[in-house]
């Protein structure tokens, strides 16, 4: 072919001239030796570094990696908008609405650690008397009780009458999943005798916000903890500016 012989009578005159360049470097050495004279060796030095610039010039090319041209973003269809060429962000939740991580981090407001009692907010039971023959964790409290453990540090309590009930309860949580993603342990799960043993966890583990049925507790702890949600179906004005009022767990945090 035309194109491939020209190429090789190219390169065959690289080659030849590379030889005569190396046998012109030879010269040279032996000239700077033999003469000593600054003049000569200032002509020498000249010579050898048009040599230098001329080898780097004449050699060949084919070794030397090329460099890949740019490439060129591919064309945006006309009519197109750039929004939808750009990454644009996933939408929170069906319709726009927030989900339970969302929900759950703006009501605890930046709380980082949670005390909540069991009887009438976790389980189904609500006396210690009902607590003591078998206990059954609301079904729709369990994703919430998760997604606040994983949030914050979860603490669950409850004022019991016998070691029967806590192993009622024990069983009951763990039946649930409770204890499943780790965020929450039988450890954090605390036990007392009376209501002012409830008070004092809370207190000693110095919470953010606690979640509790009984006004007397709420009603003392107002002072110390920085929020607190009364479940109640009491009706009324908000007991404090750092106490909610709500029904159940799950409708506080819809």
């Amino acid at each position: 072919m035309p194109g491939l012989a020209s190429q090789q009578d190219a390169v065959s005159l690289v080659r030849r001239v590379a030889r005569a360049l190396n046998r012109r470097v030879t010269d040279i050495v032996a000239l700077l030796f033999n003469h000593k004279s600054a003049g000569s060796l200032g002509a020498v030095a000249g010579f050898a570094i048009a040599v230098v610039f001329a080898w780097r010039f004449l050699r060949p090319s084919q070794g030397r990696p090329r460099r890949p041209a740019p490439k060129r973003p591919p064309a945006t269809p006309a009519g197109t908008p750039d929004s939808v060429v750009s990454d644009a962000p996933e939408p929170v939740g069906d319709s726009g609405k927030l989900g339970t991580r969302q929900i759950v981090a703006k009501r605890l407001s930046g709380c980082r650690k949670v005390t909540c009692q069991l009887l009438g907010v976790v389980f189904e039971e609500k006396t210690p008397e009902e607590l003591q023959k078998h206990a059954t964790v609301r079904p729709s409290v369990v994703e919430l009780l998760l997604e606040i453990s994983r949030h914050c540090d979860l603490y669950l309590m409850e004022t019991v009458l016998d070691d029967k009930s806590e192993e009622n309860a024990l069983m009951a949580l763990e039946s649930a999943g409770l204890f499943r993603t780790g965020g929450l342990m039988k450890e954090k799960v605390l036990f007392c005798s009376t209501e002012v043993g409830r008070t004092s966890f809370v207190r000693q583990l110095e919470a953010d916000f606690h979640i509790d049925t009984s006004l007397e507790i709420v009603s003392q702890l107002s002072r110390f903890i920085r929020c607190q949600l009364f479940i109640s179906s009491m009706e009324g004005e908000q007991l404090a500016a750092n106490i909610f009022n709500s029904p159940s767990l799950e409708q506080f945090f819809s």
